[in-house]
């Protein structure tokens, strides 16, 4: 039997990554701070004759990464554990508090970094990991101080991570999504930055399927041919 861990924030695409796994026959621990969110998911993931398990859970807290992690690998071993904390915030620098900086960080790369070296501890030798990153990944953008410095850093984690452990057999992906993905949160946070003409063009966003597609692309490679880095974005996205 076959399992694999989720951790993310808020919702988002991030269900069809579930839905994915669940339907190729593996057994999905999902985690998230407000637990009670995932009900519907874990509904839709069993009437489809799939097996999940749900939980709250504070990806920056190293006690419950550390029981999450290890109560899904009692259940099956782990063979893919999958990092998605968001904490795409916009602040002006000069409007940027310690506060905010710190906690950014805590979420998009200090949480990635317990979850990737406790996926590590349990799944060696016989496992996958993936990082997610974003477009603030490789550039600063105007506002985005505290949340591109977390996702370089996150990036640096995963590089390290894939240098030492992919002699060892197991893959660390950075996935970077250079796009925005076609959620409702989504849509509503850019027709209020962007006016209500925001939605024009379908070709600007990405389905949510495409997403979990290329996390599936990624923990099927052969080790002869792993890739740490993979940049995805709808055709119509300028870059």
């Amino acid at each position: 039997m076959a399992n694999c861990v989720e951790l993310r924030d808020r919702g988002g695409y991030e269900p069809e990554i579930e839905k994915k796994f669940a339907s190729e026959g593996f057994t999905v621990f999902a985690g998230r701070r407000d637990g009670a969110k995932l009900e519907p998911l874990v509904k839709e993931i069993e009437q489809a004759g799939g097996e999940i398990h749900a939980r709250a859970l504070d990806a920056r807290k190293e006690d419950q990464i550390i029981s999450f992690l290890g109560d899904s690998d009692k259940h099956a071993p782990l063979e893919v554990c999958i990092f998605n904390v968001g904490a795409n915030v916009n602040f002006p620098l000069l409007d940027t508090t310690e506060r905010v900086f710190r906690k950014v960080w805590e979420m998009a790369c200090y949480s990635g970094f317990l979850a990737g070296r406790e996926a590590a501890r349990l799944m060696l030798p016989r496992g996958q990991g993936n990082f997610t990153g974003a477009t603030a990944s490789l550039r600063g953008g105007s506002g985005y101080a505290a949340f591109a410095s977390a996702k370089f850093g996150l990036r640096a984690v995963a590089q390290a991570a894939a240098r030492e452990l992919g002699p060892k057999n197991i893959h660390v992906a950075h996935l970077i999504i250079d796009s925005g993905v076609d959620t409702e949160w989504v849509r509503q946070r850019r027709i209020e930055a962007l006016g209500p003409n925001a939605l024009d063009n379908p070709d600007l966003l990405m389905p949510p399927s495409s997403v979990a597609g290329s996390y599936w692309m990624l923990c099927q490679q052969p080790k002869s041919a792993w890739t740490f880095e993979l940049e995805i974005r709808p055709f119509g996205e300028r870059w």
